[in-house]
Order: structure tokens, then C-alpha cells, then sequence
């Protein structure tokens, strides 16, 4: 089994770097992780609150009020930049789910992870699953808001102990590879 012994590429190098480190990591260890029972099971977990999580938002409206924003006002909170939050570790999480990562950009103005219909990722970083702009807050109701955002507090936690739970399995395979 081979995985890179040294840190992914940093949040501060290029997407497609991140993206590649990703990717090698996933043909290369995949199984690694995939065989791990807690990996196994905080992958399932989280596909189950990320899919109740985006079933809300189309629910309540949220789905709606930024397709029409984008597609009929110009403007997306998913901007060219967004992508920069995303580190190689939640780039390794959505292959571990099956997630196929993009290549090149989709809209010029647009985050990497942008496509025609929505963010391309399962896993999405914590800004991109919280955000709520003045159109959102102006048009859906604060208690339906604060559910919402309690079905997403799901999904971050899911996430949060998903990273963890990885970066805790690359840690003890480095170090077996070290004393072997």
C-alpha cells in the first residue's frame, strides 16, 4: 500500500495541487481508510446528515433563492476564491465518498468546486455549509432558519469527527511505516 509520507499540499498551494495529493492519496491508501470500521461508519453517518441537511435547504427555499441568484441576478456566494478554504484532507474526504473532483474550473467567476448545478462536493467546508446571505435571512423565516441550521450542525459535527478520525489513521500508518 502506498501513501505519500509527508503532509498534503498546504491550504496555500494551488487547488490542482490539493487536488492532485487528493487524488494520489485515494488511489493509492483509499483502502486504507475504507477499512478502518470508524472511517466506515462516520463516512455513512455523514453522507445521512449531509443528504438531510441539502434536503432542508431545498425544503425551505434556500435551494430556490440561490439558483435564482445565480442564474437569473448574476450574482453566487460560490465565488472564484471559495475553493482556497479547501485543504487536501476535505478534498480526500469527498473521494473517500465517491465524489469525482473537477479538473478545471466550470465558470470563470465561480469557485473551482462550482457546477452547473451546485457545488460539485458532499463534503463542503464549514463557511459554504453555514452561510446565509441578506437575500436568504430576508426571505425565510428566523425559526425556520435556526432548524435548519440545526440539521447542518449535524452534518459540521459529522465532518469535524470524519477529518479527525483520518488524519488520526494517516498518522498511525506513518508512523508504522517509520518503525517498520
Amino acid at each position: 500500500m502506498k501513501l505519500f509520507s509527508h503532509i498534503p499540499a498546504s491550504i496555500n498551494r494551488p487547488v490542482k495541487e490539493r487536488i492532485a495529493w487528493a487524488e494520489s492519496c485515494f488511489r493509492g491508501s483509499g483502502d486504507l481508510f475504507l477499512k478502518d470500521e470508524k472511517v466506515a461508519g462516520l463516512l455513512s453517518e455523514f453522507k445521512s446528515a449531509t443528504k438531510a441537511s441539502r434536503q432542508k435547504m431545498d425544503k425551505i427555499g434556500v435551494v430556490a433563492l440561490c439558483r435564482e441568484c445565480d442564474q437569473e441576478e448574476g450574482g453566487s456566494c460560490c465565488g472564484k476564491g471559495l475553493e482556497n478554504r479547501y485543504d487536501a484532507w476535505l478534498l480526500l474526504i469527498n473521494r473517500l465518498l465517491g465524489v469525482d473532483l473537477p479538473r478545471e474550473r466550470h465558470q470563470a467567476a465561480g469557485c473551482f468546486f462550482l457546477g452547473e448545478k451546485g457545488c460539485l462536493l458532499m463534503a463542503r467546508h464549514v463557511i459554504c455549509i453555514n452561510y446565509m446571505c441578506k437575500k436568504i435571512t430576508n426571505n425565510i423565516q428566523p425559526s425556520v432558519l435556526n432548524d435548519l441550521q440545526e440539521v447542518e450542525g449535524v452534518e459540521i459535527n459529522g465532518l469535524f469527527m470524519l477529518n479527525e478520525r483520518i488524519k488520526f489513521v494517516f498518522r498511525k500508518w506513518i508512523v508504522h511505516q517509520e518503525t517498520a
